[in-house]
């Protein structure tokens, strides 16, 4: 078997508008094609024995077991395959379910399809679940505990952790759409001018001079004794004199901990003796050369969490530990411990595993204690200094213990210190009592404060502690998110997102807008090049200047990696034309309807659908969608038309030379067609279909028809402003048109504007594109001959695994079928193409450049038109 590619989907797709994040694999079946399980001897019980865990999968059966039922009765590897990979990202701690397996159009050719949680993660169980798959066909061994615990480790490598995940998880429950930058922990919620950013739990309000403050123990420990709040007495050293004068003053135990650190790093508690002190120092040493000295404040470990300055949850925090029972030692009591379903590697489970390290060694050697060492039953073993729940600590939630002065107290320490979010550890027999009765101190204030131990504490009520924290960032009637207009289609995309953009803009919005030829916002091209995927989209939702987003969505960005957003308000189909077909296994307009429908899948409930009414395929789909629908057509009476009309629903039609909006019967004139500049005086007719697509949509989001109109009589088109979209160029003698028509739809849409053109005699520049079908150039080439005089056959500048004979013999038996007879020569380079037709214009010429390479075609024709210019002041 062989695997041709294996692409992540990060948005709603083609298999899934819900199931965003999914791994699409294409394989090959090779010789397997023909070998089905129940042909491969022994398989269904080498599958059962290696990963028996598949017995829950009921697959189309419907039962538990179904899955293996499948097996035994036959069954395709890509099948196969796409149960193991779902099964080892689940034994792995990622809980996923979902898969589907297609045979392509290439027989024994498969997309295996299946869900992810971490991308890496899933492209790794993609690959593993084919060779898991040959080795079982083989009768090979294969260690499947590495595998899972290799997919662990990839996924503790780029997971976010858990705290930033439940704020993830929690703004995602409200619908909030979330983007992760960057690999870390830094996560923007909401898009454009109503983002929200955090990291970890510090977010964007969290003020930088309160972490500071946070950061540095001592200036905490002075501003809250200052304010009368408990705090153990102590003092800051850097040297042995100075550690032994503060011993002198406070006696022992003691606590040592560096100035800078965090999470219990470097710090060493309940010390009785002057060695143990020295090497105390020597440790925290490691982390900041100056040491806090501080009295051990005996009691339990306590953090409470105060959020946008009200206490949230509190929890009592407990070393990792083993209790004894009298015949095991310390080593299998860990075992035992680590054994607990709750534990997990990392921060897969609840409670992490305890590891052996440094810190438990020391412990255990103050102790005389070694890890062969068998406790006594009952007794209670701490094998580390701090009860960070990383280092396998428990947490006991006390949230509805704490003393109302208590909570008092922790909700003026936030305010104090000036955190947002604000983790205050402390310590004391208890917190049903005031501090200033138990004896209790504050040990510590934390920025980004952890959350684990309160959403899933090992006892008690686990808290929803995110909850607060997208309460803080988007109270109730902020908005998270911007307008979105997307805009698919195969031939107007760039046009209509063009005009939206500008209708936008002139209502006083700050627009950004992705396109075929780069990225803007307002009319400012931030990046060049075809912009049209899922990152350009994301380009501009992650732009915390953009109001309002109207985004041109291609077929190949849906196909690579799904779309780039969540949902839209408006989704516009201008319609689906024949262009691309027998790549990517879209061969027919069925498949490409399926694919420009994920935009229209992807619209609000709320919101509105535009589509074409004259388009055959985009009416296929209108009473499939699952949110308002509004249609456009060239033809008053086109039958859709009528039917909507008769419903009372809304439209827009050209009639009578007018862009009219239509609701059931009553007619709203925006202006006569030829009015605004793009449709070249109404003679471009598909320039009026841009016009009516990108007037409905803006209509429907809610602009005026005044302001609609206003803005698209301002609408001038240009080189500048919409490149290869019927940019004509006048010169003394010939005019030049270049496009960039590349289809068969698009060339009959140049055909019908050159009806309307007057002149001597025209010349087109066309050429063939290389990946698409036999019939698409020789139709181009058909349509090339009825509307030019004379034909320069130029060759595109990817051949796309054509030759050159081979492209350009299909556009000359095209020429040849369309019934004319047109005289044609062949110039390979398009520049010298160009450069030939001016040279040859005569009087009256009429050039038209259906130009794959705009910015090229454009660069020469001005520079010409600059000569002429410069000629003529000479003259």
């Amino acid at each position: 078997m062989k695997i041709e590619k294996i692409q992540a989907l990060r948005g709603p797709n083609i298999w899934s508008i819900r199931r965003k994040k999914l791994i699409q694999m294409r394989l090959d079946l090779e010789e397997m094609e023909n070998y089905p399980t129940n042909k491969i001897e022994g398989f269904r019980e080498r599958i059962e024995k290696l990963i028996p865990s598949l017995i829950t999968h009921r697959c189309s059966e419907g039962v538990e077991g179904g899955f293996f039922h499948r097996v035994e009765t036959g069954t395709w590897m890509g099948h196969v395959i796409e149960h193991i990979a779902l099964e080892i990202q689940t034994l792995a701690g990622m809980d996923v379910g979902f898969g589907r397996t297609r045979e392509t159009k290439t027989p024994g050719v498969y997309n295996v399809v299946f869900n992810y949680i971490e991308e890496n993660a899933g492209v790794y169980a993609a690959e593993e679940a084919v060779k898991i798959s040959e080795a079982l066909i083989e009768g090979k061994e294969y260690d499947i505990n590495a595998c899972i615990h290799k997919l662990k480790e990839i996924r503790e490598r780029v997971r976010l952790g858990p705290s930033t995940g439940s704020i993830v998880e929690e703004a995602a429950s409200r619908k909030i759409p979330w983007i992760r930058l960057g690999t870390n922990s830094l996560v923007q919620l909401g898009y454009g001018i109503n983002q929200q950013r955090f990291q970890a739990t510090i977010t964007g309000k969290t003020s930088s001079i309160a972490v500071d403050i946070a950061c540095n123990k001592e200036l905490t420990k002075k501003m809250l004794h200052d304010a009368a709040i408990p705090v153990p007495i102590g003092d800051l050293i850097v040297d042995e004199e100075g550690l032994e004068a503060v011993i002198r003053k406070i006696g022992y135990p003691i606590v040592l901990k560096p100035l800078d650190g965090n999470h219990g790093k470097g710090s060493s508690i309940n010390v009785n003796d002057w060695d143990a002190a020295k090497t105390g120092m020597e440790h925290a040493q490691k982390y900041s050369r100056k040491v806090i000295v501080e009295k051990y404040i005996t009691g339990y470990d306590f953090r409470v969490l105060v959020i946008d300055n009200k206490m949230v949850a509190a929890a009592r925090r407990v070393p990792a530990h083993i209790v004894g029972d009298g015949e095991l030692n310390i080593q299998q009591l860990i075992d035992k411990e680590n054994k607990d379903p709750r534990r997990g590697y990392g921060h897969e489970n609840v409670l992490t595993e305890i590891e052996v390290d440094k810190d438990t060694t020391e412990l255990l050697e103050k102790l005389h204690y070694t890890l062969e060492t068998i406790p006594q039953k009952g007794e209670v073993v701490y094998l580390k200094s701090t009860a960070n729940l990383s280092t396998g600590g428990t947490s006991i939630d006390v949230t509805d213990m704490i003393h109302p002065e208590n909570i008092t107290m922790a909700e003026r320490i936030s305010k104090i210190i000036g955190l947002d979010v604000c983790g205050i550890d402390i310590m004391a027999e208890n917190l049903t009592q005031p501090l200033k009765e138990s004896g209790g101190a504050i040990i510590e204030v934390n920025a980004a404060p952890g959350f684990r131990m309160h959403l899933a504490p090992s006892e008690g009520l686990p808290r929803n502690v995110a909850a607060p924290i997208v309460d803080m960032l988007y109270p109730q009637g902020k908005p998270f998110t911007i307008p979105i207009i997307a805009v698919t289609g195969t031939n107007g995309k760039t046009t209509t997102t063009r005009l939206i953009s500008h209708i936008v803009k002139s209502n006083g919005y700050r627009v950004g807008f992705t396109t075929s030829d780069g990225i803007y916002i307002q009319n400012t091209m931030l990046s060049k090049g075809d912009t049209t995927g899922p990152l350009s989209a994301e380009f501009i939702l992650k732009d915390p200047t953009v109001e309002f987003a109207v985004l041109e969505t291609a077929r190949g960005g849906i196909l690579r990696s799904g779309l780039g957003f969540s949902q839209c308000d408006i989704g516009v189909l201008t319609n689906i034309e024949e262009d691309h077909l027998g790549m990517n296994d879209i061969h027919s307009l069925k498949d490409l309807t399926k694919v420009k429908r994920v935009v229209l899948d992807s619209v609000k409930k709320s919101g509105w659908s535009v589509l074409n009414a004259d388009n055959e395929y985009s009416m296929k789909i209108v009473n499939d969608l699952d949110c308002n629908v509004a249609i456009f057509s060239m033809d008053e009476n086109n039958p859709h038309i009528v039917k909507y009309a008769k419903e009372g629903k809304i439209t827009c039609v050209y009639e009578e030379g007018f862009v009219t909006i239509k609701k059931g019967d009553w007619k709203i004139r925006i202006g006569k067609a030829k009015d605004f500049p793009i449709t070249m005086e109404g003679k471009a007719r598909f320039m009026i279909e841009n016009v009516l697509a990108a007037s409905l949509a803006s209509y429907l989001y809610g602009f005026g028809i005044e302001d609609i109109s206003n803005s698209l009589r301002t609408f001038i088109p240009s080189a500048q402003l919409t490149p290869g979209r019927l940019n004509v160029f006048k010169f003394k003698n010939f005019k030049v048109l270049i496009d960039f028509a590349h289809n068969p739809s698009g060339y009959e849409a140049i055909e019908d504007y050159l009806k309307n053109v007057e002149s001597s005699k025209k010349i087109g520049i066309i050429s063939g594109v290389g990946d698409r079908r036999d019939n698409d150039i020789k139709e181009c080439g058909k349509i090339a001959g009825r509307m030019f005089d004379h034909i320069i056959i130029r060759n595109e500048k990817h051949l796309r695994g054509r030759t050159e004979e081979e492209i350009n013999g299909l556009i000359i038996e095209g020429m040849q079928a369309s019934g004319k007879d047109v005289s044609y020569e062949i110039i390979p380079k398009e520049i010298e193409a160009l450069k030939h037709a001016m040279g040859m214009a005569e009087e009256g010429t009429f050039i038209t450049a259906l130009s794959d390479v705009i910015s090229n075609a454009i660069d020469l024709v001005q520079e010409y038109q600059a000569r002429e210019l410069l000629e003529d002041d000479k003259n």
